[in-house]
This record gives structure tokens, C-alpha cells and sequence, in this order.
């Protein structure tokens, strides 16, 4: 039998997979430059640069996605899916073949070359037939297939992928050997008339892979059937699989890239320009556009944490420069009321330094006394006002019984009003009232306003206390029989400094009581109001019966 030569038989390759990126790459503007870039509108990536969340959060997108791609090279089911499915197509393909030549093996007129003539021959396959002394009775060889077309930075990154151990070869189960050699020790095998399916790796390091059977004729053995991989055709095939998951990387990367940025406009600029706002108040040149006001940006429009940032930043710093000026007035208040006693005080001692002995000396001196005392009381007044802001915020809330409360306030200033024969009345509520809140500075505020009420009461008078929990809320009157408050005083007295005295007991209060009262209030979400007790049929012009104060305070 004659030997044939090497025949290939004819399929066009499948190049042209080493343009798949680069028509990616010009789909998505990276050989354009920056035509993805500007299509999103990052043309700008300056303030990228210079931002550390930017840069983080492109790192670990980037840390995640070359994490994800050494996971799938490594663990994906490829390798041993490509190799169990070739033995299967070469164990069908190498029985057909021996069905075939057995039955051409009949007709005493077939050649060698007439045994598998016809019978087509998978690329990157090679099919002989070998007679009982080893020689071989025909070959054909499947198309030689290059299927590692890679090129440029794909096969840059695929050689240095094919460092890492196991990514690509697939170990063989023989000692390497050349194709040749391993086909005829498949041949041996199946002489001794075993079918087998094994894989070898060449010297070069490339995979074999080989399924052998013995050809019967007349039940004894006639040749055997060898079908092998070319050399290197299973690793073109893992090379292959192994370019399209780094072109899927890149094109992953380079989405991650753009997405990372677009994520990072929507939140490293805005937090850049909120700290850069924040920071402007401590700079002349941040404020010069208002020299007096930091101007927080206005991204409360957002739905996310962003948005309640901006609106919280803008609401502190409102408050913040509420407090400010709320600070300057107080200060211009206290220098204002500290002035009167100040030269009450100095126009007393100069005039002692030239006043003879007797009743005008003692006089002064008694000016003087009562200019110290109030001055006493009134530094003491602001002292505990200034401070009244940061003790309400450190304070703890707690439920209480505000009847108790206010009973034994109402107890307490018995003997106050006792003393100026002025009645006291407690109205009790027929059930305990509870109530969550700061009960000591409560009680300041109904102690100031008893208080209060007692001192514009003369002989005869009364002070009526009650409390009613109605819808929600609590409401707690103190009202008296006194003189009343003047019509244009009722929107002032819970201003500071403001009071309205008789003659005869100017400089006693400091006017602070009901401010720091109204400021407590308040700081429970309450409001306090105070109007006069008028007749139901009272006309314009009508003196009031007395004067009312009511707090509402929310249960």
C-alpha cells in the first residue's frame, strides 16, 4: 500500500477576529479620542484629576473588574468543556471512519488511498490508518486552523496572562512527546485491541489530544484507526476563547472607566463644590460676591443623600448666621442696658465725693447699692441667657407629671402672693397630665410667669393657674386681675430687655424672664403668647380686666 502525502483539505480561516476590538474601540471613541467623553460631556477631567473620590472610585471598579476577569480565566468551565466535547466529536467522528473502512476493507479492489477516500476530515484534525506492522497505510490531514489572531495590546495582554500558571495549556496525561510518536503508541493500543482516548503535550508544549480503535475484519484485527489534534490547534482554541474574554474586559473597562466618571461628576463635584462653598467663609475671596454671607450651592432638588447635604448645610448656616446676628443684637442690648446703672453709678459717686454729711450722702449711697445690686442681676441674667442655647441642646428630655410640676409652683408662691394679700388660685385638672420634656427649665418658665403675674397684682387681686389637655396639646394659662399689658406692648414683651414697670420698681428685672421663657418654649416645639382679659361686651377703648399668658406646649 502506498503512503499519500499530506492532503488539506480546503475551508476559509477564521481570521478576522483580531479587528473585533478595534471596530469596538472606534464604535465606542477610543480610537477617536475622546468622542465617548464628549458624548457624556466628562471633556472636562481636571477637576477628576484632582479629586481623591474620583480617583477611588475608579480604582476599585477598575480593582473589581481585573479581579472578575482572573476569576473567569481561572475558573471558568472552558478548558475541561472544550476538552471533553472534542473527545466526544473525535470518538464519532473515529468510529464512522472505522464503520467505513471495515466495510470498503471487503472489496479486495480498494487502495489504501480508496480506505477513507471522500470522508471529510475535520479542520485542525489529522486521521491515519496504520497496518499491523505500524507503518501507515494513509493519512489526511484536517485544515490547518490559526485561530490565536490576536494583535497589538490583545496579544500583549493575553502573553502576559499566559504567565499566570493554568490559564491556557491543558496538561497532558503522557510524558510529552511529538504528535507522530504519540500517534503511533495510540496505534499499539488499539493492536492490542483497546479503544482509547488520551492527550499528550509536544516538547514545544502544546496539546495532543488522540482517540484510537481497532479496524475487525473477519473478527480478528486488521489496522487501527488514529485520530489526533494537531499540535497547538486545542491551546489556538483556548487562546482563542481566551482573547474574546479580554476583549470583553477591555470593552468592560473602558465602560467602567466612563461610568466611574460620570458617577464621580454626580458626586465628587458636588461634594467639591459644597466643601469649597464651606470653606469660602474663611477666605476673603470666597465671600466676594457677598462679603457679609457664604452661599452654600442649592442641590436640594436631588433625591439623595447629596441633596439632604446641601439642604442641611444650607439650613445650618442659615441658623448659623441667625445666631450671629442674634449674638450682635444681644451684645448691643447688653451694652446698652449696662450703661444706665454704669452712669447711674458714676454720676452717684461724683456727686458723693462733694456732698456734705447727712441724709443726702446716706441717699447716694443707697443709689449706689441699688445700681450694684441691679447690675448684679443683670450680669447673672445674661450670664445664664448666653449659656441657655448650649444647656438646652445638652439636656435630656424626659416624661413627667406637669400637674405635680405645677402645683407645687403654685404652692411655692402662696406665701409670694400672701404677702401682697393677692390670691392664688390652682385650677387642677381632673386627671394627671404626663408630658416628655425638660421639667426643670419648664418649671423656670412657669415660675417667671407667676412671678410675674404676682408682682403687677395690688391688694384684692388674683392669679388664677390651669392647665387643659386638649387635641394633641397641653395648654397652661396664667392669668391675673392686674392692671393689664398696654396694646402696643403685647408684641414686646417677650423681647429682651423689655419692661414695663411702674416708677416705683424700675431696675428690679433685668426684662430678660420672658425671653429666655419664650426661648424654652420654644426649644419643646411650643409657642407662648400673651393677650389682655376683656369683658364679652367690652367696647375699643375699654380698660382690660387683666392680663393672660397661655403656653401650648405638644404632647
Amino acid at each position: 500500500m502506498a503512503i499519500l502525502a499530506d492532503e488539506h483539505m480546503t475551508e476559509e480561516p477564521r481570521g478576522g477576529r483580531g479587528n473585533l476590538f478595534s471596530n469596538v474601540a472606534n464604535a465606542i471613541g477610543l480610537s477617536g479620542g475622546r468622542g465617548l467623553l464628549r458624548s457624556v460631556g466628562l471633556e472636562n477631567l481636571t477637576r477628576i484629576r484632582t479629586s481623591a473620590l474620583a480617583r477611588r472610585i475608579i480604582t476599585f471598579n477598575l480593582i473589581a473588574l481585573c479581579i472578575l476577569l482572573v476569576g473567569m480565566l481561572y475558573l471558568n468551565q472552558f478548558k475541561g468543556g472544550l476538552v471533553v466535547e472534542k473527545q466526544s466529536s473525535m470518538v464519532i467522528e473515529s468510529e464512522l471512519y472505522t464503520n467505513v473502512i471495515e466495510a470498503r476493507l471487503f472489496d479486495e479492489n480498494t487502495t489504501n488511498r480508496g480506505l477513507i477516500e471522500g470522508l471529510p476530515v475535520s479542520e485542525g484534525l489529522i486521521a491515519r490508518v496504520y497496518l499491523p506492522d505500524e507503518s501507515i497505510a494513509v493519512q489526511l490531514n484536517g485544515a490547518s486552523v490559526d485561530l490565536a489572531t490576536g494583535s497589538g495590546f490583545i496579544a500583549w495582554l493575553g502573553g502576559v496572562l499566559d504567565v499566570l500558571p493554568g490559564l491556557r495549556t491543558v496538561s497532558g496525561q503522557t510524558a510529552p512527546m511529538s504528535e507522530q510518536f504519540f500517534a503511533s503508541e495510540m496505534a499499539k493500543a488499539a493492536f492490542s485491541g483497546q479503544e482509547s482516548i488520551r492527550r499528550s503535550n509536544t516538547q514545544a508544549g502544546e496539546t495532543v489530544l488522540a482517540v484510537s480503535r481497532p479496524i475487525m475484519v473477519d473478527g480478528s484485527i486488521a489496522a487501527a484507526m488514529v485520530l489526533t489534534s494537531q499540535p497547538g490547534y486545542l491551546d489556538g482554541l483556548l487562546a482563542a476563547e481566551q482573547q474574546s474574554v479580554l476583549r470583553l474586559f477591555l470593552l468592560a473597562v473602558v465602560v467602567s472607566i466612563v461610568l466611574s466618571v460620570a458617577l464621580a461628576n454626580t458626586i465628587a463635584n458636588p461634594i467639591h463644590d459644597l466643601a469649597r462653598a464651606a470653606e469660602a467663609g474663611t477666605t476673603k475671596e470666597g465671600r466676594q460676591d457677598d462679603a457679609t454671607r457664604v452661599r452654600i450651592p442649592d442641590l436640594s432638588g436631588r433625591p439623595d443623600e447629596i441633596g439632604r447635604l446641601s439642604r442641611a448645610m444650607r439650613d445650618m448656616t442659615s441658623a448659623l448666621y441667625d445666631r450671629i446676628d442674634t449674638n450682635e443684637e444681644f451684645a448691643a442690648d447688653v451694652a446698652h442696658e449696662i450703661k444706665n446703672p454704669l452712669a447711674s453709678l458714676r454720676s452717684a459717686v461724683e456727686t458723693l465725693r462733694i456732698a456734705p454729711e447727712g441724709d443726702g450722702r446716706v441717699r447716694l449711697l443707697d443709689v449706689i447699692e441699688h445700681d450694684v445690686r441691679r447690675l448684679d442681676r443683670l450680669v447673672s441674667d445674661i450670664s445664664n441667657a448666653s449659656r441657655l442655647d448650649a444647656e438646652l441642646v445638652k439636656e435630656e428630655e424626659e416624661v413627667f407629671d406637669l400637674t405635680l410640676m405645677l402645683s407645687r409652683i403654685a404652692e411655692f408662691h402662696t406665701h409670694e402672693a400672701n404677702d401682697k394679700e393677692v390670691e392664688l388660685i390652682w385650677d387642677e385638672p381632673d386627671t394627671p397630665i404626663m408630658f416628655d420634656g425638660m421639667e426643670a427649665r419648664l418649671a423656670q418658665v412657669f415660675v417667671n410667669l407667676i412671678s410675674n403675674a404676682i408682682s403687677f397684682c395690688g391688694q384684692g387681686d388674683a392669679v388664677r393657674v390651669w392647665a387643659r389637655e386638649k387635641d394633641n396639646r397641653v395648654l397652661i394659662v396664667v392669668e391675673d386681675t392686674g392692671p393689664g399689658i398696654p396694646e402696643e406692648a403685647l408684641t414686646k414683651v417677650f423681647k429682651r430687655f423689655y419692661s414695663e414697670r411702674p416708677e416705683h420698681d424700675y431696675g428690679n428685672n433685668s426684662g430678660l424672664g420672658l425671653s429666655i421663657s419664650k426661648q424654652i418654649v420654644e426649644a419643646h416645639k411650643g409657642v407662648i403668647w400673651a393677650e389682655n382679659i376683656h369683658a364679652r361686651d367690652a367696647e375699643d377703648g375699654d380698660a382690660p380686666l387683666g392680663a393672660r399668658f397661655v403656653v401650648g406646649l405638644p404632647v
